[in-house]
C-alpha cells in the first residue's frame, strides 16, 4: 500500500539553556560543550558592554578563546551590515549577543546570513526574541519581523537581568501574555482560511502565557526572583515559533497592533508594552476576559491605556485601523478590510484603552 501522507517539518531547539544566578560564567563552557574554538565576536552596546560584555569576554579568553566586539545601537539594517562587516574582517567563527533585545537581533541576524553559531546572553528581557527563530530589524519604511536561526544556547543570568530598569521586565511579561489572542487568531485562521496549525506549538504559547498570569503577583521591581520567574515562559515562548516554524503562536493582531503604532509613533514605547495594550482590545474583539489581561497588565505595572504609552487616542485609531495591512498573509481577527473608524472609537472607548 502506498501513503499519500507528505508533511515533513524541521524544528531546531537550543541546545544548552542556562537560567539563574550567576551562570554568565557558564558561557565558556558552554561554547566548549558545542565544539566552539577560534574567534568569537560579542555583539552589544556601551551599557552592556560594561554590565555583561567585558565579563564574557574575560570569561571566554580565559577559555583559550580569541574575542573581538562590535558595539552598536538599534536594530536597524546599517548596524546589522556594519557588524556583519566586522564578522567576516575579524574572521569571526562564532557570535554573542550580549545586550537587550535589539543586540541579540541583531547578532543572531548575522549570524543566520554568515552560517555561523550564535549564543544569546541578555541582559534584560524585554520580549520573548531571546530565544525566537525571529529577529526585529528596523529599515526606512519601519520594523520588519525577519526569520533567524535560533540560538545554538541560551545564557540568562538573572543576577543581571534585574538590574535593567523593571519596565523591561514588565514589557517582556506583556510581550508573553500577547500568545493568548495570538493563539485565539491562528485558531481562526485555521477555521476560516484552512491556514496549517500546529497545536504543539499553540500549547507551548499559551502556556507561557498562563503562566505569567498565574504568577503575576510575584513579579515586582528589584526582586531577582521575579526575573527566575518570567525568564523561563519568556524563552518557552520564544521555543513555540521554532516548534510551529512560524512566530503564529506568539504573534498576531496584536503585534499587527504594535507594529502599526511603531510606524506612527515611532520610539514613545516598547514593543511588549504596545503589544499588551493590543492583547486588551484584541482579546475584547474576541469576545474573551479582556478585563483580566487588563487587570493583569496592572498588577505587573504594563502600560493598559494609550496614554500610558505616550499616544493619543487619534494615533491608537489609527494603528486599529490599519494595522490589518502590516502583513496581508497573516489572517486575524481584524479581518482583511481592519477595522473601521467607528468599531475603533468604541472599542477604545469600552476598554478605557483611550
Amino acid at each position: 500500500m502506498t501513503s499519500t501522507f507528505t508533511k515533513a517539518r524541521t524544528m531546531t531547539f537550543p541546545r544548552q539553556i542556562a537560567v539563574g544566578h550567576n551562570v554568565i560564567e557558564q558561557v565558556g563552557e558552554m561554547c566548549q560543550n558545542f565544539g566552539l574554538q577560534g574567534n568569537a565576536l560579542i555583539v552589544t552596546g556601551p551599557k552592556t558592554k560594561k554590565i555583561a560584555g567585558g565579563i564574557t569576554k574575560d570569561i571566554l579568553v580565559d577559555t583559550s578563546y580569541n574575542v573581538q566586539f562590535a558595539e552598536v545601537g538599534e536594530a536597524t539594517t546599517e548596524n546589522v551590515e556594519k557588524v556583519r562587516k566586522i564578522a567576516e574582517e575579524t574572521n569571526a567563527n562564532f557570535l554573542l549577543g550580549v545586550g537587550g533585545g535589539s543586540k541579540i537581533d541583531i547578532a543572531k541576524l548575522v549570524a543566520t546570513q554568515l552560517k555561523k553559531p550564535f549564543i544569546s546572553v541578555p541582559t534584560s528581557a524585554s520580549h520573548d526574541g531571546i530565544a525566537s527563530p525571529r529577529a526585529s530589524i528596523k529599515d526606512s519604511n519601519g520594523s520588519t519581523s525577519l526569520k533567524a536561526n535560533i540560538p545554538s544556547g541560551v545564557v540568562a543570568d538573572t543576577s543581571i537581568i534585574v538590574k535593567a530598569p523593571y519596565r523591561l521586565l514588565a514589557s517582556g511579561c506583556a510581550d508573553v501574555i500577547s500568545n493568548l489572542t495570538a493563539v485565539l487568531d491562528w485558531e481562526l485562521a485555521r477555521r476560516l482560511r484552512n491556514e496549517e496549525f500546529s497545536t504543539s506549538a499553540a500549547t507551548l504559547g499559551k502556556l507561557s502565557a498562563h503562566t505569567i498570569i498565574e504568577k503575576a503577583d510575584g513579579i515586582k521591581p528589584n526582586l531577582e526572583e521575579s526575573v527566575w520567574i518570567a525568564i523561563r515562559p519568556i524563552i518557552v515562548s520564544g521555543i513555540s515559533m521554532s516548534v510551529a516554524n512560524s512566530s503564529r503562536p506568539a504573534s498576531g493582531s496584536e503585534h499587527l497592533f504594535s507594529h502599526a503604532l511603531e510606524n506612527i509613533s515611532p520610539g514613545t514605547s516598547l514593543h511588549g508594552e504596545r503589544c499588551g495594550v493590543g492583547t486588551i482590545l484584541a482579546m475584547y474583539l474576541h469576545g474573551g476576559d479582556w478585563e483580566h489581561i487588563r487587570d493583569t497588565l496592572k498588577k505587573i505595572g504594563a502600560p493598559t491605556t494609550a496614554k500610558e504609552l505616550h499616544i493619543t487616542r487619534e494615533q491608537a485609531m489609527e494603528a486599529l485601523t490599519t494595522a490589518h495591512k502590516i502583513r496581508k498573509d497573516r489572517y486575524t481577527i481584524l479581518g482583511d478590510r481592519g477595522l473601521n473608524v467607528e468599531s475603533a472609537e468604541q472599542l477604545l472607548s469600552i476598554t478605557g484603552v483611550a
